[in-house]
């Protein structure tokens, strides 16, 4: 998987809802949810999807808010994986989840 162009990223970036580059070689998104198990139940479910994908993020659970940071290691920066796996979070996050908040 080759390392996208960061112009590519940022068009691609800019079609997902709640995510943002960081810098060079990291992308953040953030989910809000109206319980805490409602937080670690998507928790579960992006565990099963990173698994799925062999593709893995850093989760940070702050009580009822839940980000997610995406790189490939290997490309040393970002890549269309990176993107997908976004765009599964999101869509779990969207029919998922009923306790979004």
């Amino acid at each position: 998987m080759e390392k996208m162009a960061l112009d590519v990223v940022d068009a691609a970036i800019a079609a997902l809802a709640g995510w943002s580059r960081q810098d060079e070689k990291w992308m953040q998104g953030s989910y809000r949810f109206s319980t805490f198990p409602a937080a670690i139940a998507f928790v579960d479910r992006v565990a099963e999807i990173a698994e799925a994908m062999n593709h893995h993020p850093f989760i940070a659970i702050d009580y009822k808010k839940v980000t997610l940071r995406l790189t490939t290691w290997h490309a040393g920066g970002l890549t269309e994986l990176d993107i997908e796996s976004a765009r599964c979070y999101n869509e779990t996050y969207e029919t998922s989840i009923p306790e979004r908040g």
